[in-house]
């Protein structure tokens, strides 16, 4: 079974796409999981509206207290072999969850498998795994199936780069991952998370000063030094 994980904060329509995409899910031996970080929108519509649509379906509802506990939260409840974090404005391929959990089983050296997806319409194509690109840069999202047994938790103390912590201590842990040439999913946009707020690479080479460039250059100095790379 699959531990599907949806941490949610004030997402009460992307949600719905979300759940629409998993309704229609080749794949249907799974559990929802929705955590609710103190959202302030009509979340909990939404979730009477299609919680009995689902066979398993777990909710908790908790005040906020960011990404990473919320996240953490929903793994304490998850009862499969398996688990993915599925964010709530993520809109899944109907042949996602069957085709990632293939790809685990076919291969049995790895502990989590990824895909390619869409931002918007931006692709991000990415590429195989591979241990020393990842120490120089994230690259691998949260949706991705994840072999339970191998989940170490996500560090609550980070901001940001949580996912890239992640993969970072699953690789020195001994556990690698698999890419899919596929694009299995894609991401809404919507609210505050959109294409306008993402800077042009250029920018965090020539633009220093930028509020935003030292913010994650800041954030990229922790995982550096946590990870002595």
């Amino acid at each position: 079974m699959i531990s599907i994980i949806i941490p949610v904060y004030n997402q009460a329509e992307e949600i719905k796409k979300c759940f629409n995409s998993i309704l229609q899910q080749s794949y249907n031996d799974y559990e929802i999981i929705v955590v609710n970080d103190g959202s302030s929108d009509n979340i909990n519509d939404v979730i009477k509206d299609y919680q009995n649509k689902f066979i398993k379906f777990i909710y908790i509802s908790q005040q906020n207290q960011g990404a990473c506990i919320t996240r953490n939260r929903g793994f304490e409840e998850a009862r499969g072999e398996y688990i993915i974090f599925c964010d709530a404005d993520a809109i899944m391929d109907p042949t996602m969850l069957k085709i990632m959990l293939q790809t685990l089983e076919n291969n049995p050296h790895a502990s989590f498998c990824y895909s390619s997806f869409l931002w918007g319409k931006k692709l991000f194509k990415l590429w195989p795994y591979d241990v020393e690109k990842l120490k120089q840069m994230p690259y691998i999202t949260t949706t991705s199936l994840i072999k339970k047994e191998h989940f170490p938790g996500f560090d609550k103390a980070l901001k940001k780069f949580q996912d890239w912590d992640l993969w970072l201590t699953m690789s020195e842990q001994g556990h690698s991952g698999i890419w899919i040439d596929q694009v299995l999913f894609k991401f809404q946009l919507s609210g505050t998370q959109t294409m306008s707020s993402w800077l042009p690479s250029f920018a965090y080479k020539f633009l220093p000063w930028l509020s935003q460039v030292k913010k994650y250059n800041k954030a990229k100095e922790i995982i550096k030094q946590k990870h002595n790379l």
